[in-house]
């Protein structure tokens, strides 16, 4: 199952696309989006461009969202949202 997350950052959205495409390139037909924070809408972005521009079988299993805390640098907590998205192959 590790093998079929990408994690989103702070590259250009086609770096994640080609990603995604790459996972799937290899006999899987399941792939995982994880972000956090400001980086939820790249995530989303490369859902639809990968589903809309690259392969339009490929639909939305799942999508989980939550909040973690963080340690800050000043010893206090912080929420940080994330966002789990399930791509699968139909």
């Amino acid at each position: 199952m590790e093998g079929n997350i990408v994690y989103i950052g702070r590259k250009p959205v086609m770096a994640y696309c080609l990603a995604v495409m790459t996972v799937l390139k290899d006999d899987k037909s399941e792939v995982i989006l994880m972000a956090r924070g400001r980086a939820i809408s790249k995530a989303v972005d490369v859902a639809e461009v990968v589903r809309n521009q690259f392969i339009s079988d490929l639909g939305i299993k799942d999508i989980s969202i939550g909040t973690e805390q963080m340690e800050t640098e000043e010893g206090g907590t912080r929420n940080i949202s994330n966002i789990a998205i399930s791509m699968v192959k139909e």
